[in-house]
């Protein structure tokens, strides 16, 4: 059960403010400094943590925005956090201030959501003598682009539950989810997103920001800024397009286009092309779209000299036994089970945790 936590604060001690560059920003934040797109927030290394207070402006999700709090890799738990003070509950050995000995902590902190997402982070506020040290990020960086089947959708912890955000996990790794429950990859209106995730996907704003009253406007993501680039990028989608009626002639050229963009971003990064798991059915049929198609759009870029691409066929994965019945989307067993077998698909290729 997710904590609520606005309007606790203790008396201020040792205040972060938030252009601090000992704060290790990671996903999409716009200038405010505030959130986009599930998954996003920031990590610090504190030094005599004992207690842990984030300040938040007027931009934060009203009433609140759910967000994941990991400390020193302890498992996710959510706190709901609104604007004000929020006081973040920190395990006993941390904030037990008989505990002598300095130790260094790493607070890892997140929005949950694909909506109600936004956090404005104003401030830290850390025990008076705590000391923020540098974060030293992993050099490995998982970049995952999709859709509500990887952004978490209907699962009680969002994205922190979703299979890209287990495989990050799993390798301990930097990681980066730009995945927009209901949106087609092809660039039109589909289920309430105004755009697609091939132009969604380079803007600082996930399509929430059509629904805003204080930044209903998009801005160009400076890719300068995910630190490190990505060294792994993962795209599952499709699901939208094929409900959109989008041709597969249409979606294979949308497809192989979003490739050639990144590419411009990341010339050499493995790029891993999901086949869609599908739709299962409680008979046990599964409702495929584009089929051949993801096929096509790997070998048409290999045929062009595309060394890096790689097809991750997903067939088999998903059963009935692993979705909500009454949405076709995977459980949180589920997710856990997709992602164990990427893991070993990756394994095969060549990269284990």
């Amino acid at each position: 059960m997710a904590a609520s936590v606005a309007n606790s604060h203790p008396s201020p001690q040792l205040t972060i403010k938030n252009d601090n560059p000992l704060i290790y920003y990671h996903g999409r934040w716009d200038s405010s400094p505030g959130t986009w797109w599930a998954g996003s927030g920031f990590k610090v290394n504190v030094q005599n943590l004992r207690s842990l207070t984030l300040n938040l402006g007027e931009h934060t999700t009203s009433p609140f925005a759910a967000v994941g709090i990991s400390v020193d890799g302890s498992d996710f738990f959510t706190v709901n956090a609104s604007a004000g003070a929020n006081v973040i509950p920190l395990p006993t050995t941390t904030s037990d201030a008989s505990f002598a000995k300095p130790s260094s902590s790493v607070v890892r902190i997140n929005v949950e959501g694909w909506q109600n997402n936004r956090i404005n982070l104003e401030s830290i506020t850390l025990n008076l003598d705590a000391v923020l040290l540098p974060y030293e990020p992993s050099k490995l960086s998982f970049q995952f682009v999709g859709d509500s089947l990887s952004a978490g959708q209907f699962l009680p912890e969002g994205v922190d539950q979703a299979w890209p955000f287990i495989v990050g996990e799993a390798f301990k790794a930097e990681h980066r989810v730009n995945a927009q429950p209901g949106a087609a990859l092809t660039d039109i209106l589909s289920y309430g997103n105004v755009h697609g995730v091939s132009y969604q996907y380079f803007r600082t704003e996930d399509t929430g920001y059509y629904y805003t009253t204080d930044h209903n406007f998009t801005t160009p993501w400076d890719f300068s800024r995910d630190r490190p680039q990505a060294t792994h990028i993962v795209i599952h989608i499709g699901a939208n397009d094929a409900s959109q009626n989008v041709t597969s002639d249409q979606f294979v050229q949308v497809y192989s286009d979003f490739i050639a963009r990144i590419r411009t971003l990341n010339p050499k990064t493995p790029i891993f092309v999901f086949t869609p798991w599908g739709w299962p059915n409680a008979d046990g049929s599964i409702g495929y779209y584009y089929q051949g198609q993801y096929e096509k759009i790997v070998d048409d870029r290999k045929a062009k000299g595309e060394k890096n691409i790689f097809l991750v066929d997903t067939t088999g994965w998903v059963a009935w036994a692993d979705v909500f019945p009454d949405n076709q989307h995977p459980t949180v067993d589920g997710h856990i089970k997709i992602a164990h077998e990427f893991l070993a698909w990756l394994a095969k290729w060549g990269l284990s945790p």
